[in-house]
């Protein structure tokens, strides 16, 4: 059914980046490993090292049995579409990493449990 607004629809997003206290909200998915059900969310600053959402957050994907397979060398880490080459020393700003940015990272040749993409 085609909705059509009678006035502008106009409204202050709720989700804005001065709404969380000078904290930006990162989004991370493992491409092909649907075992985790969608990408999870943290709240980090501009300023935490690269580093700290990797080994305090992505390792969250550990349980998957992928996981110690990976040959971390090879990843392909993506920003939305784009791809990049993360310095884990810099920060998530050093790293053009945003308010509600999509990390993503893929692992050639681990495609989930059994190929499946689970």
């Amino acid at each position: 059914m085609t909705v059509a607004a009678l006035a502008p629809y106009e409204f202050a997003s709720r989700d804005r980046l001065e709404n969380f206290h000078g904290k930006q909200l990162v989004y991370v998915w493992w491409e092909k490993h649907r075992m985790f059900s969608r990408p999870f969310v943290v709240a980090l600053t501009p300023a935490t090292p690269f580093r700290r959402l990797f080994e305090d957050y992505i390792s969250t994907y550990a349980w998957h049995p992928d996981w110690p397979h990976i040959v971390w060398d090879q990843v392909i880490w993506q920003n939305g579409d784009e791809v990049f080459t993360p310095d884990f020393d810099a920060s998530l700003a050093q790293n053009g990493i945003g308010h509600k940015d999509l990390i993503r990272f893929s692992t050639p040749g681990l495609d989930g449990i059994a190929g499946t993409g689970y």
